[in-house]
């Protein structure tokens, strides 16, 4: 199977789409809030929390499913899966944790 093939399925796209979402919300948050810190979190803070923390046993599925059948092609998928993941992130991680 191609990494093309493999872009197409529900489990690898998802995490992406999940990370362009929670970089979508950190833009959002810096856009409405700014970057000083807030004395409560609000809701993009919570939504940025889940949007990560949900595509972890989705990440773990897709491994799972598809390490054995296509290494290659799943070991790229993954690596673009990481990259979101940490694109999401870094602003998070470079701004001081909002």
């Amino acid at each position: 199977m191609t990494v093309r093939m493999l872009l197409r399925r529900p489990d690898a796209l998802l995490p992406i789409a999940m990370s362009f979402g929670a970089a979508a919300m950190v833009a959002w948050y810096v856009a409405s809030y700014g970057t000083t810190p807030q004395p409560d979190e609000v809701a993009p803070v919570h939504l940025w929390q889940l949007l990560l923390a949900v595509q972890l046993p989705i990440v773990a599925v897709f491994a799972l499913r598809w390490l054995p059948r296509s290494p290659r092609a799943a070991l790229i998928v993954l690596a673009i899966q990481s990259g979101c993941a940490a694109l999401a992130v870094a602003p998070v991680a470079l701004l001081g944790g909002l």
